[in-house]
């Protein structure tokens, strides 16, 4: 049963996991661009933006680049002030201005110390603060605690908007992170295929969880990858497992096998 059905993901996994299927996806807008600082910036920003039909999402994340000038990390380290009353129009759902300005001035504010967004996902002990080498952890790099430090570190600015906090989401909240274990997914998993960036190296593909979107959970329940009756943290922990019999060192590659069937083939 089990190498059944990991016939048929691992079938579904060659068929989605193509820069054909990524065209009308939230994780092109990052692939229009070259520079690492813009692949993170508007990758985590497609992600954040990437609830409602897909077309939209993408609309929405071009316009924002537009604002942006076309360079989004040379914007948001050059700007003056007079240079943001533009990004007081951009607005997708609940996502508005005053929550645009908090991301400016948080990718500011770690940019100034880093070149990577990869540092921010990285407990404080994993780094060394002063010079950015590898140090020796005081705890385990997974997901979860990565997660939660990023939370933590991305609302440490005096006076940030409490509105932006549901914007970003931690596995204390329960919540299932969708739209960050997608950015993570974007940022770590080693794709050869063209799809996944593969630019970080800290967080390894196997310690990635598996974004439980609506059509994801929909087929994992029907195809019993799920049990837990609630959809929350513990349960894309849940799915992530199941799938790691499937493949334990690129457990996440699935996701497009999981979200294909859902969103392509309404299975």
């Amino acid at each position: 049963m089990i190498e059944n059905l990991k016939a048929f993901l691992d079938s579904k996994v060659h068929q989605y996991n193509r820069p054909e299927f990524i065209t009308n996806d939230p994780i092109i807008i990052p692939h229009l661009f070259t520079k690492k600082q813009d692949i993170e910036i508007m990758g985590f920003w497609a992600a954040t933006l990437a609830w409602g039909q897909r077309v939209t999402i993408i609309n929405k994340c071009k316009e924002l680049i537009t604002l942006l000038d076309g360079a989004p990390h040379d914007f948001i380290m050059n700007h003056e002030d007079i240079d943001l009353k533009k990004l007081l129009q951009f607005k997708h759902r609940t996502f508005n201005d005053i929550d645009t300005l908090y991301f400016i001035s948080f990718f500011r504010h770690h940019y100034k110390r880093s070149e990577t967004l990869e540092t921010a996902f990285l407990p404080l002990g994993y780094l060394n603060d002063e010079d950015g080498r590898h140090a020796a952890p005081d705890q385990q790099l997974t997901t979860q605690n990565s997660l939660n430090h990023f939370r933590s570190y991305f609302f440490s600015l005096p006076d940030y908007p409490h509105r932006t906090q549901k914007h970003v989401s931690s596995p204390a909240q329960k919540s299932t992170c969708k739209r960050l274990n997608m950015f993570l997914r974007w940022m770590v998993r080693k794709d050869d295929c063209g799809v996944d960036f593969g630019i970080w190296n800290h967080i390894t593909p196997a310690d990635l969880i598996c974004p439980c979107d609506l059509h994801v959970d929909r087929v994992a329940r029907k195809l019993k990858l799920i049990t837990r009756k609630q959809t929350d943290w513990q349960t894309a922990i849940e799915l992530t497992e199941q799938l790691k019999k499937f493949d334990p060192t690129d457990p996440v590659k699935y996701d497009f096998a999981l979200f294909g069937l859902g969103i392509e083939e309404k299975f």
